[in-house]
């Protein structure tokens, strides 16, 4: 799950968990695994426990990479790579556009 952190402070003592991102490939395995468990007549909860994952987590999963294989998550991670790339390009753009204008009307 994560490395264990134990603090001490005032005689109590608390236990942290690190949170562990899953890849989009990861999540499209375990939802056909959590198909799977859910066809052989398990419930949700124990299915999330199982998988080591929240319900919250398994719905918003669901709702997300739904239907995709493990080729179309790899697609989709991409293309949101190189749109974060492109709105970063554009917002550079922007801001030498703002830039120029602002020099060509001599109120610098």
């Amino acid at each position: 799950m994560g490395v264990l952190i134990a603090s001490s402070d005032g005689g109590r003592i608390s236990i942290m968990t690190t949170r562990r991102r899953k890849s989009p490939e990861q999540i499209v395995r375990l939802l056909g695994q959590a198909d799977q468990l859910l066809a052989n007549g398990e419930d949700l909860a124990s299915v999330c426990r199982t998988l080591g994952i929240s319900e919250s987590s398994f719905h918003r999963w669901r709702a997300r990479y739904g239907g995709m294989d493990v080729d179309d998550a790899k697609r989709l991670k991409e293309l949101e790579t190189e749109n974060a790339t492109l709105k970063r390009l554009l917002a550079d753009a922007e801001v030498e556009k703002a830039a120029l204008k602002e020099i060509a009307k001599g109120k610098w």
